[in-house]
């Protein structure tokens, strides 16, 4: 008989030997449900984080706000600063230029001025040249007033003077005398002290009652005095030979 019940005991010894190998993995099965459990606990603040960051990231928003809202504040003062830089800038160049303009323009009026009287320096010393070489026997008199109309000083005085000795001399020879000028130049001009002088080339043509005319040519060194009618000769000379105008 206990041959027969050893096998049914064994059999029942190893029956539960099973459930016990069953038990074992059972048992660790809650550990790693406990490890799950843990890790949502743990990946559950990483949303947290992500809403933490998203209600952080305003934060650099409202200090660009509050930036621009500063850079707005300052902005009046900022543009009263710039307009006034520009003003400031706008007149110093006005000034600037009414004064450049102011030297350039009596540089050039003395200039100018200076030109203006060289020219007519030049004009009436070549027409008083020329009249004081041109006299016709038939009109002395309309002649030599021309002469003192030309003249000043004391050239004036030497025509008055040798006015009376001088209308004989041209009546007895019934000569006609003319002058063209041929080149003239202006060799000083004093503005301030009225004084200026000039050289002129001559042709002098004189024409006696018979026979050919006789033709000169001739360079004259003129003095001219500024008076209230204008310039006039106050003396004439022969140039030097070699005189250049």
């Amino acid at each position: 008989m206990k041959s027969k019940l050893e096998p049914k005991a064994q059999d029942e010894q190893s029956v539960p030997e099973e459930p016990q190998d069953e038990a074992k993995p059972e048992e660790a099965d809650p550990e790693e449900a406990k490890a799950e459990e843990t890790e949502p606990e743990d990946s559950e603040p990483e949303p947290e984080k992500g809403e933490s960051e998203a209600s952080e990231e305003p934060e650099p928003e409202d200090d660009s706000k509050s930036s621009k809202s500063s850079e707005s504040a300052g902005e009046p003062g900022a543009t009263g600063r710039r307009t006034a830089a520009l003003v400031m800038v706008a007149v110093a160049l006005v000034a600037a230029g009414w004064f450049g303009w102011s030297w350039y323009s009596a540089a050039h009026d003395d200039s100018l001025h200076y030109s203006q009287s060289r020219d007519e320096v030049l004009r009436v010393g070549e027409q008083a040249m020329q009249n004081l070489n041109t006299l016709d026997y038939r009109s002395l008199d309309s002649g030599l007033k021309l002469w003192q109309d030309s003249s000043t000083n004391e050239l004036y005085q030497e025509i008055v003077r040798g006015r009376a000795e001088l209308e004989r001399a041209v009546k007895q020879a019934k000569t006609i005398t003319s002058a063209k000028v041929l080149d003239a130049a202006v060799t000083e001009l004093d503005e301030h002290a009225g004084k200026a002088s000039v050289i002129v080339g001559l042709q002098v043509t004189v024409t006696p009652p018979q026979g050919d005319p006789a033709i000169k040519k001739t360079r004259m060194i003129g003095e001219l005095t500024r008076t209230s009618t204008g310039w006039k000769l106050s003396a004439v000379a022969p140039a030097a030979v070699g005189a250049n105008g």
